[in-house]
């Protein structure tokens, strides 16, 4: 499958939901148009069953105005990306164009194919080690990687699992997993191989956009050892490619129970404190919100003056529409395998995101 998401294209999706779609559904960041809702990937058993689940919910996602799809190859051991792969089949069957979707996947966690092998050491070490991909010692945690061999063999691999020749956002998986057990200094050269090798797979059109989906790095004070500095990595990305660096979007969790990308001022730019939302704004990088409903923890018993100022119907549209409306989220990500679950939450996508002066009510609220 040709090509990769494009301004026209996108735009021209978002076209598609004219009288459907509420104002603000739809952003413009990178000259693409990104829905407010993103579909993921994450959960469920690596079953035939599942894997039909994801497939129709993908179909009704983009069917339902949501052209965001977000993976990893390491999802139900690289079958969500296949899930994916066939959705996208049926979908351009269906008169969509794959330049209408932003397609974005990760690579970093080993993954066996299709299911759990049953001596997963002697299958990494044949699939891995003996070809010389990676050595023994470039591994972090018995299960992360992310030096450039390592990081085109996951890409090709994803590239075939999705059926296209161009993702549009490859996310280093949880790069803050190599601080465990690297000094900071040997981290960084880690990254800075990993972002050389992304410039030039974004050159050769394998990638459009890549960027770091994280999980602790963005939501602890700067001293922690997991912390990541977003001025840092984008100064290592910009001494790399220059302006036109490819270091685009940062992906982490954030919803009512994890609100620190908002709240926590753990960014330095310019010897000033900044929270990761107000350093992602200056520094030209989207965020993308994961674990929007927290896995449905943040879906149900939410207190009264949540329902009181935001309205709607239930307590999970509630807690997207938290997340959707916040000023630094371009894409609130949604983990769905039903489809009954896609028509549920799309529902928003004919609702206009909270006011400011909602969301600030709501968030004074919560916070006192």
């Amino acid at each position: 499958m040709n090509s990769h998401a494009t301004a026209e294209s996108t735009k021209r999706y978002a076209d598609r939901f004219n009288g459907v779609a509420a104002a603000g559904h739809f952003r413009e960041v990178q000259s693409l148009a990104l829905s407010s809702l993103g579909i993921g990937t994450y959960l469920g058993q690596p079953d035939d069953k599942t894997d039909g689940g994801y497939v129709a919910s993908v179909i009704a996602a983009v069917e339902n105005g949501i052209n965001v799809i977000d993976t990893a190859i390491n999802y139900r051991f690289q079958r969500s990306e296949r899930s994916i792969g066939s959705a996208l089949k049926q979908l351009t069957k269906n008169g969509f164009s794959r330049e209408e979707f932003v397609l974005c996947t990760k690579g970093g966690y080993l993954s066996p194919d299709g299911s759990m092998p049953s001596e997963p050491n002697e299958y990494f070490y044949r699939e891995y080690i003996q070809p010389g991909i990676f050595k023994p010692e470039e591994i972090v945690q018995g299960s992360h990687c992310m030096t450039p061999r390592f990081l085109e063999n996951q890409l090709g691999r994803s590239l075939r699992n999705l059926g296209v020749d161009s993702i549009d956002v490859y996310y280093l998986h949880n790069p803050e997993t190599q601080l465990t057990e690297v000094s900071r200094p040997d981290f960084m050269e880690r990254v800075r191989d990993a972002f050389i090798y992304l410039e030039s797979a974004a050159a050769a059109g394998k990638i459009q956009f890549y960027g770091m989906a994280t999980w602790n790095g963005f939501r602890q004070e700067a001293t922690a050892r997991e912390s990541l500095q977003l001025g840092e990595l984008e100064q290592l990305a910009r001494d790399i490619a220059g302006d036109k660096h490819r270091f685009r979007f940062v992906q982490l969790p954030f919803n009512l129970g994890m609100t620190e990308a908002l709240t926590l001022g753990s960014q330095r730019i310019a010897d000033e404190s900044k929270t990761v939302m107000e350093a992602a704004s200056e520094l030209g990088i989207t965020l993308i919100a994961s674990a929007s409903l927290l896995q449905g923890q943040v879906a149900r018993n939410l207190p009264p003056f949540v329902a009181q100022a935001l309205g709607l119907q239930t307590d999970a549209e509630r807690a997207l529409q938290f997340v959707r409306s916040s000023p630094g989220i371009t894409t609130a990500l949604v983990g769905m395998s039903h489809p009954e679950h896609v028509q549920a939450n799309a529902r928003l996508v004919g609702i206009p995101p909270a006011t400011v002066d909602e969301f600030t009510k709501l968030f004074n609220r919560e916070s006192a």
